[in-house]
C-alpha cells in the first residue's frame, strides 16, 4: 500500500543509546508515481537480501510522491535509495549537502551507457508529429521533483513556447497536469486523459520491448503487453544522467561502511534482484556529486523562479 508523505515520515528509525551501535531496521526509499504493490514486489528481493546479510529488518518506505523520499532523506527517516530521480537527488544535495553520500550510478549492463531521456508520447493513431502540433491539447507531466517527468521537459517548453507551466506555456497547451507518475503519465494517453505526456527511457535496446530500461518496460510486464505499438514518440531530451544510488549519512559511520558494501554485493551475487528494483539491465557504477552538478544547476534556477 502507498504511503504518503507524512506516513513515510513516521516510520523513524530507533538507534540504541550508542550511537555506534548498528541500527536494527533499515529503511529502503522507493520513489512514488508507479503502481505500489508491483514497486515492492520489486523490491522483495532486496528486503530479503539486507535482512540476511545485515541482521535488520529492510522497511520499504514507498512514498506517494518523489517529495516523501526527498524528505525521508534529509530527516533521516530513509537510509538508502537504489535509484534516484536526478532532480530529486538535486533537492536534497541543494537543502543540505551532507545529508547523502552517492554510492554510483546505474550503467547500462548493455552498452555501459550512463544516461536516459525524457520523451514526449503521443497515442499512436493520434495526427500528432511533434511537439507544435500538441497546441491547444492537454499535456501531462509526471512529478515537480522527477527530472525526465518535469525539470527536462520544462526547460525545453520555456524556451520553446515561452512562458512557464503556471501559464501552460504561454497558453500553448489546453491544460498541463501533474499526473504523479511516469505510469500514470502513459496511462494518461492511452485512456485520452492526455493528448501528449512525458514518461523516460532508455531509447536503448529493443523499442518492441520497451527498451533496456524506463517506464515502458513496467508497464509491459505488467498488463500492457502491445504498449509500444499503441503509442508514438515524437520528442526526446537531451542524455540526463541515470540516478545516483544514495546512502544516508545520518546512519552511523561503520554501518553505514556495510551498507554501502552490501548494495554493491547485492549488484554482484544477486544481480536478477537489483535488475528489478531499479526497473532496468543495469549495474553500479562509479560516480560523484559532479557527475549531477548540471542537474543541480538547474533545479537551482528553477526554485529561484519559484521564489520570484
Amino acid at each position: 500500500m502507498k504511503l504518503t508523505s507524512l506516513a513515510l515520515l513516521t516510520g523513524v528509525m530507533a538507534f540504541g543509546v550508542n550511537a555506534a551501535d548498528a541500527p536494527k531496521q533499515l529503511n529502503l526509499g522507493i520513489l512514488g508515481g508507479q503502481n505500489a504493490t508491483q514497486q515492492i514486489g520489486d523490491n522483495q528481493c532486496v528486503k530479503t537480501f539486507f535482512d540476511k546479510e545485515l541482521g535488520v529488518d529492510t522497511q520499504m518506505r514507498n512514498a506517494s510522491d518523489y517529495s516523501g523520499v526527498i524528505q525521508g532523506l534529509l530527516g533521516g527517516k530513509i537510509d538508502m535509495v537504489l535509484s534516484m530521480s536526478p532532480a530529486s537527488f538535486a533537492s536534497v544535495y541543494l537543502q543540505d549537502p551532507k545529508a547523502v553520500d552517492v554510492v554510483g550510478i546505474v550503467v547500462d549492463d548493455k552498452d555501459q551507457s550512463r544516461g536516459y531521456h525524457s520523451v514526449v508520447i503521443v497515442k499512436a493513431d493520434s495526427p500528432y508529429k511533434k511537439l507544435e502540433d500538441l497546441k491547444g491539447k492537454s499535456f501531462g507531466m509526471a512529478d515537480p521533483d522527477s527530472t525526465s517527468g518535469f525539470l527536462m521537459p520544462n526547460q525545453t517548453f520555456k524556451k520553446q513556447f515561452g512562458g512557464t507551466v503556471d501559464d501552460k506555456y504561454n497558453n500553448t497547451f489546453s491544460s498541463v497536469t501533474f499526473s504523479g507518475g511516469h505510469e500514470q503519465d502513459i496511462l494518461g494517453v492511452l485512456n485520452n486523459q492526455f493528448d501528449g505526456a512525458v514518461t523516460w527511457t532508455s531509447l536503448v535496446g529493443d523499442y518492441n520491448s520497451g527498451y533496456t530500461s524506463g517506464a515502458f518496460g513496467r508497464l509491459i510486464r505488467m498488463d500492457h503487453p502491445d504498449l509500444m505499438k499503441q503509442i508514438r514518440i515524437i520528442w526526446q531530451s537531451p542524455l540526463i544522467p541515470n540516478g545516483p544510488v544514495l546512502v544516508s549519512n545520518k546512519l552511523p559511520a561503520d554501518f553505514k561502511a556495510k551498507v554501502v558494501a552490501a548494495i554493491k554485493k547485492l549488484d554482484k551475487e544477486d544481480h536478477a534482484c537489483f535488475v528489478k528494483a531499479v526497473g532496468g539491465e543495469q549495474h553500479i557504477g562509479n560516480a560523484t556529486v559532479a557527475d549531477y552538478q548540471n542537474i543541480i544547476d538547474m533545479k537551482r534556477d528553477l526554485m529561484k523562479g519559484s521564489r520570484g
